[in-house]
């Protein structure tokens, strides 16, 4: 792969989680502000899960076998960035429901296609996928950073009369908007993210060009029910199953984090001012910029089965120091730099196990078959049950027992890495799922 198109493809998975980070971990602590009910909040909270499990055959039948790779991701985000700006301006439940909904159907699917446009431009993915997925690792921390600036109380900045550009930085930096100020400031997420979301828009039509690819049979005309097809071998059904337990104990993480970070100490939480709660939760993504350069020394080193279990006990290390040693800031801060390895050591695993698995023709409904679990279901769940989990933990005095809330992902976590070590075999022999039986009926 030349220089070029790696810095094209780095820069379109920049700007691709960009826009996912820029949103994400504020929405959680803002939607109550809204006066939404928990139900309501899983709602639209569930636009996004909802939208990976429809998003299977979305992005099936127009990325796969009808359009151009980069036609398609022009025109979702060019119409999903529209609807996120609006998510900014409005308060009303049906509206703001309408816009997330229009935003993660357009948005969901082309996680699977900037895949598909990477691996198809690449000769070895072992080797390559790490460096050019890198990018939307990058992506995430420039998301997170600017509201260090953003989310500051002005005010008490001007108040404070400082003299010097290191006293005027100092206090910025200490001067977080909290409360109703910071769940108002929160809207800004939504203009930023949109408005990145159109500059990929106009990006995408320089990307390299990848041509729809026609189904490989006549009588096989739906490539998801041929990926579906493959959960029939066993060890592709166990990591099917895995991926899902992880990515619910994953979206835990973002329900229950930034509220346990910006949660006073008196009320069980940590008490990180509100400008520095998105810089905490992406210190995760810088050590994930090291365990993507690794990743491909660590496959062949320790091989698939290996290098998810370590992933997947990131989880549980993380969620353990949570949930028992909530009084030591740093120690909360620093242990998130486990989330790299969960990251990169279980789910971008899964996405090259998937390329070298699954048959050409169907990969990117293979990519969408695990992204249901990884972006639908696990998320479903979690966002189904964690914001009512939450509200259930609340104390008369308004302490919130974060404690048994971390538990419960912890637990989850383990179980998971002990399936995977039991029951995960793929084969050795090099052979991709479709050689080892056939995929029709």
């Amino acid at each position: 792969m030349n220089i070029p198109i790696r810095l094209k493809l780095f820069l379109m998975m920049v700007l691709e989680f960009f826009i996912w980070g820029a949103w994400l971990p504020l929405i959680f602590g803002y939607l109550p502000s809204l006066h939404f009910t928990p139900d309501q909040q899983s709602w639209v909270l569930n636009a996004f899960p909802i939208a990976a499990i429809v998003g299977m055959f979305f992005s099936n039948q127009f990325a796969d076998r009808n359009f151009a790779a980069e036609k398609f991701l022009s025109a979702s985000h060019l119409i999903s960035g529209l609807a996120m700006i609006g998510l900014a301006f409005t308060k009303d439940y049906p509206v703001f429901l309408t816009l997330m909904f229009v935003h993660c159907l357009l948005y969901v699917p082309t996680i699977s296609i900037t895949n598909s446009i990477a691996f198809a431009n690449m000769k070895d993915a072992k080797q390559e996928f790490g460096i050019v997925r890198m990018g939307g690792t990058i992506g995430w921390i420039l998301a997170a950073w600017p509201f260090t600036f953003i989310l500051v109380d002005w005010a008490k900045v001007d108040a404070a009369q400082t003299h010097g550009f290191g006293s005027w930085l100092g206090t910025v930096f200490s001067s977080g908007l909290t409360g109703e100020a910071l769940q108002k400031g929160t809207t800004w997420t939504f203009i930023v993210a949109g408005i990145a979301s159109l500059i990929l828009s106009a990006f995408s039509l320089i990307l390299p060009h990848t041509p729809p690819k026609p189904p490989s049979t006549e009588g096989n005309q739906q490539a998801w029910i041929e990926a579906v097809r493959l959960l029939k071998h066993p060890f592709v059904l166990v990591l099917w199953v895995v991926t899902f337990l992880d990515a619910f104990v994953h979206n835990c993480f973002f329900n229950w984090t930034g509220t346990f970070l910006g949660t006073a100490v008196e009320k069980g939480g940590v008490g990180i001012p509100g400008n520095w709660i998105m810089p905490v939760m992406s210190i995760g993504q810088i050590a994930e910029i090291l365990t993507m350069f690794i990743l491909g020394a660590t496959l062949k080193r320790l091989g698939w089965r290996a290098t998810m279990i370590v992933g997947i006990l990131g989880h549980a290390a993380r969620f353990a120091v949570f949930a028992f040693f909530p009084q030591h800031q740093w120690t909360i801060i620093l242990v998130n730099l486990l989330h790299g390895v969960c990251y990169a050591f279980f789910f971008a695993t899964v996405y090259i196990f998937v390329d070298e698995f699954f048959p050409k023709d169907v990969r990117t409904s293979a990519q969408g078959l695990f992204n249901v679990m990884i972006l639908g279901v696990g998320a479903l769940v979690a966002n189904t049950i964690c914001p009512k989990l939450i509200q259930n933990t609340f104390t008369k005095d308004g302490v919130i027992d974060f404690h048994g809330l971390f538990l419960v992902p912890c637990g989850c976590a383990l179980g998971a890495a002990l399936l995977l070590g039991l029951f995960f075999h793929p084969p050795k022999s090099g052979k991709s799922a479709s050689e080892l039986g056939p995929i029709g009926h």
